[in-house]
């Protein structure tokens, strides 16, 4: 009898404590990044009009500059380095627009059906600044900010380049940094206009081992004309995308060659891919110092701190090349 009670005394703690867990991890976020909203200072200031939610950055100097706006990826918010990109960026004459479309104050924690109305404000707002030059625009993202980067260059003919690292060819189903309620309650697709969602990419629902088996079993149910794809045709843009061949989030770089056959298929706009060996989803952005905190995780989502840290040394400035030919005035 002893026995017996002990025995369901140890299954009831058992039940409790599972209990408590799945409870706490309903309400908690324990994987989710911090959401970061960086400050803009000293070269740069915050924005909140139109419903926006971002730091701009101005050319600095006289004349109008070319505008570019500029999105970070899945971890929302303001990323302190997206800004440094937009630093770098407004050093090199540009007058950066850093949109928070999901995480920051008052937005949504799921990004899900994330308004593409939203961006055509920015674009307008941005268009709208005395020191911008409305003819040279461009819009540059990553990871997440990079699919939503080709979609908004497909929607905006005016624009004239697009770079994305960590591009996707497609439009995906949303996310949500709670585990529990990315499964229990499935998100709607990534991106809505007129208050609907476009046409997107469903998850497989089967288990995979890795997040980029996961990613492509899913792409590889869709076909390529599908209306998930992102009509990249539509652009006017000059497009540069970069890769790391070793991406274990997702096949950024068979997703990447997708753009560019499409674009070939359907007579343009001109796409140049940089793929880069012993890189993964760390391939895009400004190159780190060995010193730097950060430098040693460079290598968390594919390749090594190395490989991924010299694919930025040499894509940057080919970024940077690539914006200013294409923005010339």
């Amino acid at each position: 009898m002893r026995v017996l009670r002990f025995l369901g005394y140890g299954v009831l703690t058992i039940v409790v404590l599972l209990a408590v867990t799945i409870v706490a991890l309903w309400f908690y976020s324990p994987f989710a990044p911090a959401v970061v909203m960086s400050d803009p200072l000293p070269t740069g200031r915050r924005i909140t009009d139109d419903g926006l939610l971002a730091n701009y950055f101005p050319g600095a100097g006289p004349g109008k500059h070319a505008g570019i706006l500029l999105l970070g990826g899945s971890e929302g918010g303001l990323g302190a380095g997206v800004t440094h990109m937009a630093k770098d960026l407004q050093a090199h004459g540009y007058s950066v627009l850093q949109v928070s479309y999901f995480r920051g104050p008052g937005q949504s924690d799921r990004l899900e059906l994330v308004p593409l109305e939203l961006f055509d404000r920015a674009i307008v707002w941005l268009k709208s600044q005395a020191e911008v030059d409305g003819e040279r625009l461009a819009v540059v993202g990553g990871s997440k900010g990079a699919e939503a980067a080709l979609i908004v260059a497909a929607r905006h003919p005016e624009l004239r380049a697009a770079v994305a690292g960590m591009p996707s060819n497609v439009a995906w189903q949303g996310l949500d940094w709670n585990i529990l309620k990315q499964i229990a309650m499935p998100p709607n697709g990534s991106w809505s206009l007129d208050g609907k969602p476009i046409p997107y990419v469903h998850y497989v629902k089967a288990f995979k081992k890795t997040l980029v088996e996961f990613y492509t079993a899913s792409l590889l149910r869709f076909p390529p004309d599908s209306d998930a794809v992102i009509h990249i045709e539509l652009s006017h843009a000059s497009v540069l995308l970069v890769c790391g061949k070793q991406d274990t989030l997702w096949p950024s770089c068979l997703m990447a060659d997708r753009v560019k056959a499409r674009a070939t298929e359907k007579g343009g706009p001109a796409v140049t891919v940089l793929a880069y060996d012993n890189a993964g989803h760390g391939v895009f952005g400004i190159p780190a110092d060995k010193s730097n905190p950060n430098y040693t995780q460079l290598h968390t989502l594919g390749g090594t701190d190395d490989g991924n840290n010299a694919a930025r040394a040499d894509s940057w400035p080919k970024a940077l090349a690539h914006l200013e030919g294409a923005l010339k005035p």
